[in-house]
């Protein structure tokens, strides 16, 4: 390697890092994303245990809407959130319009149909056996809810996941509501790891775009290195 590429490396890896402005965009992607995911999972998991245990009226319409929602549109879901969010709708006195709060609402939208969808396919794919044993052993219907639910805990994890990669990786939606926006010094205020490499690589900043990439793929592979994990180990203990 020529000793003037080498005398480049320091600047181009040190440069972003040194400034605060990739680990701040780091801190507000996995701050939106995680707490986005939490509340989506404490929304999503009962809706996914009622479908799957109880009959109703339109149960087939709300699983329909579920599974369109998962391959819905995400600029749609950040025009309908920024509309809620704006002077004029809903939310407008909470001003919570290009703020770390709209994006989660955002992104909780996004991930919620994936996780009720996939723990929803988990409860119901476990075995009638299971259910069966469970009731012959005099368990009450929580004691055969608890059962199910301890079996399908593997495909539930997985849909957390699941429902967290769609989050750290979203880029339109969060764009919309968030306005990709830092302060004077560079620090991010709603700028995440995917609308920080949109912009850096237009504006010809490739090597803090790649930097933010390789940040964004390490954590897209740990996520798939989680769900694969997670998938042995329940399978192994079947």
């Amino acid at each position: 390697m020529p000793l003037e590429s080498v005398a480049q490396l320091p600047a181009v890896v040190d440069l972003p890092f040194r400034e605060g402005y990739v680990s701040s965009i780091i801190y507000v992607s996995l701050y939106v994303s995680v707490l986005a995911v939490t509340l989506s999972t404490l929304f999503s998991i009962p809706v996914a245990i009622v479908l799957g245990f109880t009959e109703f009226p339109g149960k087939q319409f709300v699983k329909s809407v579920i599974n369109t929602g998962m391959g819905f549109p995400s600029v749609v879901v950040g025009l309908l959130v920024l509309f809620a969010v704006s002077n004029q709708g809903p939310l407008g006195p909470l001003e919570l319009i290009f703020t770390k709060e709209a994006m989660i609402i955002s992104q909780f939208v996004l991930a919620t149909p994936p996780i009720t969808a996939i723990s929803l396919a988990a409860i119901t794919g476990v075995s009638q056996n299971a259910r069966d044993a469970a009731a012959v052993l005099g368990g009450t219907r929580v004691d055969v809810a608890l059962v199910v639910l301890k079996e399908a805990r593997y495909g539930i994890a997985t849909a957390i996941l699941a429902g967290f990669g769609r989050a750290i990786s979203e880029v339109g939606s969060v764009l919309i509501v968030g306005g990709n926006i830092t302060s004077a010094d560079g620090i991010s205020k709603t700028r995440t790891l995917t609308t920080a490499i949109q912009l850096e690589a237009r504006q010809g900043q490739y090597e803090t775009a790649m930097v933010l990439g390789a940040v964004l793929v390490a954590l897209v592979l740990t996520i798939n290195a989680v769900v694969v994990r997670v998938g042995d180990t329940g399978a192994a203990n079947r």
